[in-house]
């Protein structure tokens, strides 16, 4: 199993509602042939200096991953949903223990 972690943070006056849009839209998701669990938010503010959001993806594979990545209608989501709001985003992919 495959967990993909999204780390972000949003530029200076973007609304928490353009932000769940955009989170929403990876959450409604799907990719032809490949079944994933995609969980995201918002931060809760519970702590100085957090990132502004998160998402996690959990794949069968490695190759299930990179199909969910090379899907037109995810990438159309990270350039026209997330890149225009986003300030920095940082990703992981690792292998969850049996």
């Amino acid at each position: 199993m495959i967990r993909n972690v999204v780390v972000g943070r949003v530029r200076a006056g973007v609304p928490a509602e353009q932000v769940e849009a955009a989170i929403q839209a990876l959450r409604d998701l799907t990719v032809e042939g490949v079944a994933f669990r995609l969980v995201g938010g918002q931060d809760r503010g519970l702590r100085d200096g957090n990132a502004h959001f998160a998402l996690t993806a959990d794949f069968v594979d490695d190759e299930a991953y990179r199909v969910y990545d090379a899907d037109p209608e995810h990438n159309r989501i990270r350039r026209e949903l997330f890149a225009p709001i986003s300030e920095s985003i940082e990703r992981i992919q690792f292998a969850l223990p049996d």
